[in-house]
């Protein structure tokens, strides 16, 4: 979070809905929402309610509670999966899902996209240089070279999806259905067909990370895509803010892990974690899942982007500025070239980080929050079109100055 642009950070005083006043008392419309954590808005009044009452209840006692299944349910009702896990976080769930898939397939190795992101898992934190597996840039203290464990390959990359899982070494393909954490990069049409039919035929696990990609719709792309994973991985917005994770299987997955650990070794093995699925949480999921995160919701929000979106493509009409503005569901963003890049290769390379910070102290000067490494905005259901239009201004005053016409 050292990225926020600026020498001096700020600090939160409150956050409620879409906006939060920081310790000299100004008020900020925020589009970050906590990377995703607040898509909920900050402090949604259904969740709040249910965490207070659940404080007095219990807060975690290792032991299941009625909300796990209402929030199962809710989770197998959304994503078409049936068998439901709750972790901590995106993080904790993806680290679990390879493991699993490792134990069910006797394979070593993990796929990844470039240019990823899931969370702090060594696995994906590996790129492409030369053809070659390395670890991404800024990695620090990897336990082993990427190479070892992962391979990669280009998004969108139909040729290399099919001549690395040839090799049929990798227990799982572990992807965003759309990429979001080096800007949006959205998949072609029939790139996600050809992922889960070459998944299937060469015996890997298709593992979906919706903890972002969430923003498309209430079930994700998974729902609103008609995808067919054999894992789905959420995180951070589920619990509305409570940190919180879930990660859910086919049934006969679940079954043939139930089958293969011994009583005795359930908690051996790697997986899971005291305080996962504490009450705590589950209480927060539950709620946010039945009467925060709702289908009225996501269209209000959804309404929200576009309008967003709108209003970064009107300024860049106006300006000439060289640049694009990519949507998906409540989620959008501008990039610095002038066309949607088809991998994540092609949009770091079109990065400035320089560029970047001076858009997004520029817009803090003004009462506007974006997500510090990249120029994306969030909408909650506690947006408004006045907020947006917040945006809209201060960007065409920003886009203005940097590329005014001579004698303009």
């Amino acid at each position: 979070m050292v990225k926020w642009p600026g020498p001096f950070p700020l600090y939160v005083d409150r956050a409620e809905g879409a906006h939060f006043t920081c310790a000299d008392g100004v008020d900020h419309v925020d589009l970050c929402l906590g990377d995703t954590g607040a898509m909920t808005g900050h402090s949604p009044a259904a969740t709040v309610a249910r965490v207070r009452e659940q404080v007095g209840r219990g807060i975690t006692a290792m032991l299941p509670t009625a909300d796990a299944s209402v929030a199962a349910g809710e989770l197998s009702r959304r994503f078409g999966l049936p068998q439901w896990q709750f972790t901590l976080s995106a993080t904790d769930a993806n680290r679990h899902v390879i493991r699993y898939a490792r134990h069910l397939t006797g394979r070593p190795k993990v796929l990844v996209v470039d240019f990823c992101y899931h969370g702090s898992v060594d696995e994906t934190f590996a790129t492409l240089d030369g053809g070659e597996v390395v670890a991404r840039r800024g990695n620090i203290g990897a336990p082993v070279p990427p190479s070892e464990t992962t391979v990669v390959v280009p998004f969108n990359d139909v040729e290399a999806l099919e001549a690395a899982l040839a090799r049929e070494d990798v227990a799982c393909a572990l992807l965003e259905p759309a990429m979001t954490n080096i800007g949006i990069v959205l998949p072609d049409d029939g790139y996600l067909a050809a992922l889960r039919r070459l998944t299937a035929e060469h015996g890997t696990l298709l593992v979906l990370d919706e903890t972002h990609t969430l923003c498309a719709g209430p079930g994700g792309c998974t729902a609103a895509w008609g995808l067919d994973p054999d894992v789905v991985v959420v995180g951070k917005t589920i619990g509305g803010g409570v940190p919180a994770g879930a990660f859910g299987l086919r049934a006969d997955l679940s079954r043939r892990l139930l089958a293969s650990v011994e009583l005795e070794d359930v908690d051996l093995g790697g997986i899971g974690g005291t305080l996962a699925g504490n009450a705590l949480s589950l209480a927060a999921v539950a709620a946010t899942l039945t009467e925060v995160l709702t289908d009225d919701a996501f269209a209000h929000m959804e309404a929200r982007a576009v309008e967003w979106t709108d209003g970064v493509q009107q300024v860049l009409d106006e300006t000439g500025a060289p640049w694009h503005v990519t949507r998906l569901g409540c989620r959008a963003e501008y990039a610095f070239s002038p066309t949607a890049p088809h991998d994540g290769a092609e949009a770091a390379a079109s990065d400035d980080f320089a560029l970047q910070q001076h858009l997004h102290l520029h817009a803090l000067n003004r009462g506007l929050l974006l997500t510090p490494f990249h120029n994306m905005a969030l909408m909650s259901p506690a947006t408004t079109p006045a907020d947006v239009q917040q945006h809209t201004d201060a960007f065409r005053e920003c886009a203005t100055g940097l590329f005014a016409r001579p004698g303009a």
